[in-house]
């Protein structure tokens, strides 16, 4: 996502991490969000090349997933949107749904329905994922052209019409799904924030949409948020991507540190591990003290709004230090109160003007 809001980091990939040594090449153009729209969202291209002209459009329901289910419960468990959004609760993009009016409330589910479903389409879907995702493709051309067919996608027109949102964070959270489908390794933090750009920022792009607060100077620190929030949950998951062949630690940070591959497979991190974690832990920690500023331009809703964001990451990135940066022995996620105790300074330094400060 992710996202996480969305949503959050992949845990898929069949190739070993240590087999994973993209060429320099592959590398630029994935780094680049641009290029890796281009790259692998062309819809004429994706679709012709991977999936048949019948195959997985209409549903998930065609012969790829009745090989793997009898019935259309497979389907389902990836297309439903309320199984999507019983998965909210574990994503790092938490949204104050409760206390939002309905018009608001609905296009963010929406938007956090479409980026949850890509996500499961590229992690878990069970059959052909490139062809699954070629389908979700499919799909945003029939809802960019005003007939959508999937509920996921029907969810998503009023929001589109009603606030204008562009088509290329759609894109994006797509390219990043076909991206986590051949790339395990990044070599650096900049070629990461690479792909934060595509699984991340456009997350915050479209909230910010929703509350038409999509200034350019908002969107900028949007995006430190919403790449924060991506390193954390990449921090979250380390064990859990590096036993499905991914790997979202830098890898020149990991050699600094002096970290292999097989100390992300052990049962507990060693000392070399909790250093490393405890260094990107402060990375994503100043990106996300960025967003003060963010959440002190809004006002409102779309402040306390955003403020979740903000004050979930910090609170998470404050259970990983608890923990010591402990971060295979278990999931490290912060409880509600600590959530909630993070979501009130955030918001009070808004509110008395002291929205830069550290976080």
């Amino acid at each position: 996502m992710s996202e996480q809001v969305a949503a959050g980091g992949a845990e898929s990939g069949s190739a070993h991490p240590q087999a994973a040594t993209a060429s320099t090449t592959a590398v630029e153009s994935h780094a680049d969000p641009d290029a890796a729209v281009q790259g692998h969202v062309d819809s004429d291209a994706a679709v012709q090349g991977h999936v048949d002209s019948d195959t997985a459009v209409e549903s998930y329901s065609d012969t790829a997933v009745h090989s793997y289910a009898d019935s259309d419960t497979a389907v389902e468990s990836y297309a439903d949107p309320g199984t999507v959004m019983a998965r909210a609760g574990q994503e790092n993009f938490p949204v104050a749904l409760r206390v939002l009016p309905k018009q608001v409330r609905q296009p963010l589910m929406a938007i956090y329905g479409y980026a949850r479903l890509v996500d499961n389409l590229g992690d878990e879907y069970p059959g052909d994922r490139i062809a699954a995702l070629d389908w979700a493709e499919a799909e945003l051309d029939a809802l960019f052209a005003g007939s959508p067919d999937h509920p996921v996608f029907n969810r998503l027109a009023p929001a589109v019409q009603r606030y204008g949102m562009p088509r290329q964070p759609f894109d994006r959270l797509l390219a990043a799904n076909r991206l986590d489908q051949h790339k395990t390794r990044y070599a650096d933090w900049d070629e990461l924030l690479g792909y934060c750009e595509l699984s991340a920022n456009p997350v915050g792009h479209l909230v910010l949409c929703v509350f038409e607060a999509n200034t350019p100077e908002r969107l900028a620190a949007s995006d430190d948020v919403c790449s924060g929030l991506q390193v954390l949950e990449h921090l979250q998951d380390v064990g859990e991507d590096a036993r499905a062949g991914r790997i979202y630690l830098p890898a020149d940070d990991m050699d600094r540190f002096g970290v292999s591959v097989e100390d992300l497979l052990a049962p507990a991190a060693g000392a070399p591990l909790r250093r490393l974690v405890a260094y990107e832990a402060e990375r994503a920690r100043t990106m996300l003290g960025r967003g003060r500023g963010l959440v002190s331009s809004l006002r409102g809703r779309a402040r306390l709004a955003v403020a979740g964001f903000v004050a979930g990451g910090l609170a998470n990135l404050d259970a990983i230090e608890a923990a010591d940066f402990e971060v295979l022995g278990g999931l490290r996620k912060a409880g509600r109160l600590g959530v909630l105790r993070r979501l009130a300074q955030v918001h009070l330094a808004a509110s008395t003007g002291r929205g830069q400060g550290a976080a």
